[in-house]
C-alpha cells in the first residue's frame, strides 16, 4: 500500500474529524478516496459492515467502476485524511500501479463472498426455504453480473 500512497502524494488533501461522512450511500460521487491515516466505517443502511484503517484503502472505487452511487456510506471513526482523485476513473487510467492494486482488492473480496456463498451451500443447500437459494444466487454472481 505504500506505492499507492507515494503514488497520490499531489493529489489534493481532506481532513475528516470523527463523524464526519466521505461517501454516502445512494449519493452520486466520482471521487476516489485514498486513506493516508485515521480510521472509517463502513456502513449498509446503517448497519456497520466494515472497519478501515489501512493506509492506502479506497473508498468509492465500486461506485465509480460501476458507473452507479455508491452503495455504502463510509464515515469517520477517529480524525483521518484521505488524498482526493476528483475524477477518479481518469486518475485509475493514468495510475497503473493504483489499478492493478484496486483489481487485487477486488479480487480477493470476490474470492471472499463466493466462498462465504460456497459454504452457505454446503450448510443450507438442501433447506427447502430460503436458505436453500444459494444455488441461484451463486450462479448470478459468477455468470450474470450486471
Amino acid at each position: 500500500m505504500s506505492q499507492i500512497l507515494s503514488t497520490c502524494q499531489s493529489l489534493p488533501s481532506k481532513t475528516l474529524n470523527p463523524g464526519d461522512v466521505l461517501i454516502e450511500e445512494g449519493k452520486a460521487n466520482s471521487f476516489l478516496y485514498i486513506l493516508e491515516r485515521g480510521s472509517v466505517e463502513v456502513l449498509k443502511q446503517d448497519v456497520q459492515i466494515n472497519t478501515v484503517s489501512s493506509e492506502g484503502s479506497m473508498f468509492g472505487e465500486v461506485s465509480l467502476l460501476l458507473g452507479s452511487a455508491p452503495m455504502a456510506t463510509v464515515k469517520a471513526l477517529e480524525p483521518s485524511v484521505f488524498r482526493v482523485a476528483e475524477n477518479g476513473l481518469e486518475y485509475l487510467a493514468q495510475n497503473p500501479v493504483v489499478h492493478l492494486e484496486l483489481s487485487r482488492l477486488i479480487a480477493k473480496r470476490l474470492n471472499g463472498v463466493t466462498t462465504y456463498l460456497v459454504d452457505l451451500k454446503h450448510q443450507f443447500g438442501d433447506s427447502g426455504d430460503h436458505l436453500g437459494m444459494v444455488d441461484e444466487v451463486l450462479e448470478a454472481i459468477l455468470n450474470n453480473p450486471k
